[in-house]
């Protein structure tokens, strides 16, 4: 299974908002610039997570993106789902029913177990992100920098980059 380059983008992006500050946002350029991609295919990315109710979105010239949830609110499947859609990674066509010498439907009534074993897994793997949060995710992060490093970076790029709101 390959996911698209925007759920990594996407997960990335939400762990970035959740160090802002109360009444913090970040524009969607500055996150594009600190991952290094691009402004345009990120924002697609950002819509989806504000039309999932995982991003608030602030209008205007100090406006920008913040997080609607609390971190231990928002799950990895959350952030999958609004990148990549509901529909399972596997999707069966069928296609025991195709080429010659077709065969009578009486012999497709049972679902295809080609299929059922995929959904199954599906299934699993799903519920593994449903139970990681971002706050899981960023936990593990500070425990596995262990000069801090990465933690600077990031303080280092909200600290010029942050707008504040009123709100």
């Amino acid at each position: 299974m390959k996911l698209g380059d925007g759920v990594e983008q996407s997960i990335h992006c939400v762990g970035m908002l959740a160090g802002l500050s109360d009444g913090g946002v970040l524009s969607a350029a500055a996150l594009a610039e600190f991952h290094g991609v691009s402004v345009s295919y990120l924002l697609k990315h950002l819509q989806a997570l504000s039309g999932a109710g995982i991003l608030d979105t602030v209008p205007g010239p100090k406006g920008g993106y913040r997080l609607a949830r609390k971190p231990e609110e928002i799950t990895l499947l959350d952030i999958v789902l609004a990148a990549e859609g509901p529909s399972p990674a596997f999707r069966c066509a069928e296609i025991r029913q195709r080429g010659p010498n077709p065969l009578e439907g009486r012999y497709f009534a049972k679902p295809c177990g080609i299929n059922a074993a995929m959904l199954a897994a599906e299934r699993v793997y799903r519920a593994e992100l449903a139970k990681t949060t971002i706050a899981d995710v960023l936990t593990d992060l500070r425990q596995a920098d262990t000069d801090g490093g990465i933690a600077a970076r990031g303080c280092a790029f909200l600290e010029l980059h942050e707008r504040k709101t009123r709100n």
